[in-house]
């Protein structure tokens, strides 16, 4: 079993309830096995600036699914909670589940690469992770304080 964490994110709609809905079906998961989940916080939109505000945490797993089968079963729970990948690159969306780590795995493929890529630079996403492991190292970036501590 590796443990994996997924970032998790919805400004449409039910925000909490869409990310209740997604870790149950996470949970439900044959080949995944909930661990941990951060606390929600608000955060401000990035990148595409003009929608609403996001409900964001985190979620720790173990699983013995490959990286690229969770992110297949990720993308599918998105889609039967209605996400649409229509719109803006980074606009609003009723849910976003973003594989995040797995294990110390690094890899770049045109599908996926780990860890995320955006991971080190987003205020959002670790601090949830620091909040389930504080101790966490991002591979080839190093603690998760140290990369939050240089967003100050």
């Amino acid at each position: 079993m590796t443990r994996a964490y997924v970032g998790l994110g919805a400004n449409l709609g039910d925000r909490e309830e869409m990310l209740r809905l997604a870790l149950e079906r996470l949970a439900a998961e044959p080949s995944v096995e909930l661990v941990a989940v951060s606390t929600l916080r608000e955060t401000e939109p990035e990148d595409f600036l003009d929608q609403p505000r996001f409900l964001n945490g985190a979620a720790a797993l173990e699983t013995d699914l490959s990286p690229r089968q969770l992110l297949a079963r990720l993308q599918l729970i998105e889609c039967e909670l209605g996400r649409r990948r229509a719109g803006p690159r980074f606009g609003p969306r009723v849910i976003d589940l973003d594989l995040l780590l797995y294990g110390s795995l690094v890899m770049s493929e045109p599908e996926l690469e780990l860890p995320h890529p955006r991971l080190h630079r987003r205020r959002f996403a670790l601090e949830p992770l620091a909040e389930l492991e504080p101790d966490l190292e991002i591979p080839g970036r190093g603690p998760v304080r140290v990369l939050l501590a240089g967003l100050d």
